[in-house]
């Protein structure tokens, strides 16, 4: 199983989402062809309901403990409730260009 399926079976296990998206986006980055290191995840899931940011990436976290240990490197979180992400109009903005050493971005 490739990474970014482990990393959205064990969301959608952990936090049932209304919507979730989840990214490689490794080959924004300086590594090796192939890689799966650098992901974004958009997590919409009632879970966050009077979580703030900080605790809802620390649930992400925990979740995600052994693939954070040894192949992802980075995650781009956007975490929300149902109503927050409505009021987004279901729109996200790109992840920033990589400013790592070297980046090919």
């Amino acid at each position: 199983m490739m990474v970014r399926e482990q990393i959205e079976a064990k969301l959608k296990t952990a936090f049932d989402p209304v919507f979730l998206e989840v990214t490689d986006e490794s080959y924004r980055h300086n590594v090796p062809a192939g890689s799966e290191s650098h992901f974004k995840v958009v997590l919409v899931s009632d879970r966050f309901a009077g979580e703030r940011f900080l605790n809802r990436h620390r649930l992400i976290y925990g979740t995600l403990s052994d693939e954070l240990a040894n192949t992802v490197h980075a995650l781009a979180l956007h975490t929300y409730t149902p109503k927050e992400w409505s009021a987004l109009e279901d729109t996200l903005s790109a992840s920033p260009p990589c400013r790592g050493a070297g980046s090919i971005a």
